[in-house]
């Protein structure tokens, strides 16, 4: 079952653009969204989540399209974008006091579990935190509501790999309780410990959609790891979809 479809999504820039854009999130699965920096992943989050208006294509959750059904579907969804750029100068405890009333399902007790979790002072300031800490504050956001899908671009950047492996394992976890997991990243190791499904994007395309493991065999040589498949498949100049 899909929970997510995004069918032919074109936006256009002037020096890059999507070009029909086509895939969908199976349910309770975490899939891992990779290509180089520039190829598309965040402006693609950024359709799915209307905070940019593609000239072109259709985004549903649960069949429902979210042009026509914004704030319902958002109640569902947790997304992080990146560090936090947003009141940089308000304490953590005031931007969530006024974050929680957005949503009707806002769960306290999650709150204070990723806060411990991710070692955060509610008394701290955004600017105050490094970036790996920005990260974990805005994924803080993103878990403390009962999501059910979480969109999440690059969400393991600049962490410590002590702290990433915390969070793969936390999305394993997630993904046992029923969540469905999008998230972006350019580190391929994150995909080998806990992604279920690939999605490839090279030049604002989709190339590649399937199971990691069908991905290894498909598009592997022997004894390839899925970050030497990845590097490859970017060296070369047109990638042959196996179907």
């Amino acid at each position: 079952m899909n929970v997510v479809e995004v069918r032919n999504v074109s936006k256009t820039y002037p020096t890059f653009c999507l070009n029909n854009v086509t895939f969908s999130l199976e349910s309770k699965k975490i899939t891992g969204f990779i290509g180089r920096n520039g190829a598309g992943k965040t402006t693609t989050i950024k359709a799915m989540l209307n905070l940019i208006h593609p000239k072109s294509g259709e985004i549903q959750y649960f069949d429902i399209p979210l042009n026509e059904h914004e704030k319902e579907i958002k109640q569902k969804i947790g997304y992080s974008t990146g560090s936090v750029s947003w009141y940089p100068r308000k304490r953590i405890k005031e931007i969530i006091d006024v974050s929680k009333t957005f949503y009707s399902t806002w769960d306290e007790n999650a709150y204070r579990k990723y806060m411990r979790m991710f070692s955060l002072d509610e008394n701290k300031k955004p600017i105050e935190l490094s970036e790996g800490m920005k990260v974990k504050f805005n994924l803080l956001l993103a878990l403390s509501h009962q999501a059910e899908i979480l969109i999440l671009d690059e969400p393991t950047s600049g962490l410590d790999p002590f702290s990433r492996d915390e969070l793969l394992d936390l999305f394993i976890n997630l993904k046992e309780h029923g969540v469905t997991i999008l998230f972006s990243t350019h580190i391929t190791s994150d995909l080998e410990k806990c992604a279920d499904n690939i999605i490839y994007i090279k030049k604002g395309e989709i190339k590649v959609e399937s199971r990691r493991e069908d991905f290894i065999k498909n598009y592997g040589l022997q004894g390839e790891s899925l970050e030497e498949i990845f590097l490859r498949l970017e060296k070369e100049e047109r990638l042959w979809m196996h179907y």
